[in-house]
């Protein structure tokens, strides 16, 4: 069975009381972060039935695994079900304020139209308006079209290339030299590269470097020289599918530390490791299928155990024709039909910023 076809199935035995019971308790939990105990769903959300059949509905939804009596208290919290049910299930969208609005827009409007310094600024947004920790993926660059390429001089044995990628994307990568390439051969190289490279897709290029540079009109010693290193090491130099953790970005981690959640030591240090774990954040960020659409995890249906305890929601922005990921990352008792429309709005409005 799919992982889809297991979610429909979430709640499917639940009556509509223990669905109006569930709906209340989660609503608590994310509003106060103590258990929820049937007095206070009782009196607080007009379900027009006793405490005490509230407090029997809890119990059957606990023996049924969407609520837990975390100690010997009476109140319940939700599990990742739980949450998975309400969000599939019940949760309302809401829009945001035109405080917020605007909030996002002039943060966003700081960054520019470069597209990591945007994304960055997106990120600290989103931090401070979702009280979760703000987080971005690059462009994948699987497709992305080189527009051009530049060489500049490092020193007399090193290089850096710049590639623009379309879009607006900038990568650099330094390039060894066992040889002095003096300036003119750094502009007849560079000429020759972009005669033969610039339009073509990254992929198509490490796949075909050599055939396309080696009837090149580089010309002699040095020059030929520097051309045979992008012959013999093409396929690395322009393998900048960067999801080693450098083209994450990361809002602010404050907002999270001061959630409840993270009171105690461990739960802090855990937070703290999650943040310095930045090729696993990539991996786990970069890697989602989006299909047009915001994406939620939840606690264990993330791809790490080390994103057991988390909820991840993304959406996908575009820069030109290539695509990068947006979102946060929280506790699993997380506001979420407000976090959903931030996100979703800030994802939009990057997209918007970018191709404007």
């Amino acid at each position: 069975m799919s992982g889809l076809d297991k979610r429909e199935l979430v709640g499917a035995e639940l009556t509509d009381r223990e669905r109006q019971v569930l709906d209340a308790v989660v609503r608590t939990y994310v509003d106060t972060a103590e258990p929820a105990g049937s007095r206070t769903i009782s009196r607080s959300f007009g379900l027009g039935i006793s405490a005490a059949t509230v407090r029997n509905t809890m119990s059957d939804l606990e023996e049924k695994g969407y609520l837990f009596r975390p100690h010997t208290s009476a109140g319940r919290v939700p599990t990742d079900i739980a949450y998975r049910f309400f969000v599939d299930r019940l949760m309302e969208p809401i829009l945001l304020t035109e405080v917020e609005r605007s909030s996002l827009e002039r943060e966003l409007g700081v960054g520019g139209s470069a597209v990591e310094r945007l994304v960055r600024h997106a990120t600290r947004a989103l931090s401070l308006l979702s009280n979760e920790l703000g987080v971005a993926v690059a462009p994948r660059l699987d497709d992305a079209v080189l527009e051009k390429l530049e060489l500049i001089q490092v020193s007399s044995n090193k290089v850096l290339l710049v590639a623009t990628i379309r879009g607006g994307v900038v990568r650099t990568v330094y390039v060894d030299l066992p040889v002095e390439v003096p300036e003119k051969a750094l502009v007849t190289v560079t000429l020759a590269l972009n005669e033969r490279l610039a339009g073509l897709s990254l992929q198509e290029i490490r796949r075909t470097l050599p055939q396309r540079l080696r009837d090149s009109r580089g010309g002699q010693g040095a020059a030929a020289e520097l051309l045979n290193i992008f012959v013999q090491s093409g396929a690395e130099l322009f393998d900048l599918r960067d999801l080693d953790g450098t083209d994450i970005h990361l809002g602010h981690a404050s907002v999270l530390a001061a959630q409840p959640e993270f009171e105690s030591g461990d739960r802090l240090k855990s937070l703290i490791e999650l943040t310095e774990r930045r090729d696993l954040l990539a991996q786990s960020v970069g890697n989602r299928e989006h299909r047009g659409r915001v994406v939620i995890t939840i606690g264990g249906e993330n791809d790490s155990s080390e994103l057991a305890d988390f909820t991840l929601v993304t959406s996908e922005y575009r820069a030109g024709d290539l695509t990068g990921v947006i979102g946060v990352i929280g506790p699993t008792r997380m506001p979420y039909e407000k976090v959903v429309t931030i996100v979703d709005y800030t994802s939009t409005l990057v997209t918007r910023m970018l191709q404007s």
